[in-house]
């Protein structure tokens, strides 16, 4: 039994989290990303997401923290991950290219103002990539979850929460813990509680 790989694992996640917990400009930017998005919840926009793998998992993770629920009972918001209609995941694929799916759901979804936010650990991924080209044409926020570097992700995106780690599992950690934070400073600020 091979105790060593978790305990390694535990203490590199740590070590990561605690970079995020001491860089006061990323928590700023985070903050400010949260009351950014409330607003465009009470301007009645939505929020849309993009990734692939695990980080379309983490996307469908957190759009279902907006739509459902966070901690409590309260409406729902307006949130979709891009890649949850098979049909046409594998249309578009087959058709025009993979490089296309997110691009052509944003062209027909998003709105000026809406969020755009995109999760590639590398910042590389091409149909992200196309993505965020197309909300930055419509005039949506656009937002990259992403690495230590940014990748093309970096030039891009309007604000980019980069992780400071290129351990693609401790990036995708850190996505979700930022992720649930925005999800409840979000909540909170739209239904507050007494």
């Amino acid at each position: 039994m091979d105790k060593s790989t978790i305990k390694n694992n535990l203490k590199d996640s740590i070590e990561v989290k605690q970079q995020l917990f001491n860089d006061n400009a990323m928590v700023e930017k985070v903050a400010d990303l949260s009351a950014k998005i409330i607003e465009v919840y009470k301007k009645d926009g939505k929020v849309l997401f993009c990734g692939n793998g695990g980080s379309a998992a983490d996307a469908q993770h957190l759009a279902a923290e907006f739509s459902g629920r966070y901690y409590y009972d309260r409406p729902p918001l307006f949130s979709e991950a891009l890649h949850v209609n098979t049909s046409y995941m594998t249309a578009v694929a087959n058709d025009y290219s993979y490089d296309a799916v997110y691009q052509r759901l944003i062209k027909a979804m998003g709105r000026k103002g809406d969020v755009l936010i995109a999760l590639s650990t590398s910042g590389n991924s091409q149909n992200v990539i196309n993505a965020i080209n197309e909300a930055n044409a419509i005039g949506m926020l656009t937002v990259g979850f992403t690495g230590e570097t940014g990748g093309k992700m970096k030039d891009i995106c309007d604000v980019l929460v980069n992780i400071p780690s290129t351990n693609t599992p401790r990036i995708q950690e850190c996505h979700m813990l930022l992720g649930h934070s925005i999800c409840e400073i979000v909540e909170q600020g739209l239904f507050p509680q007494d």
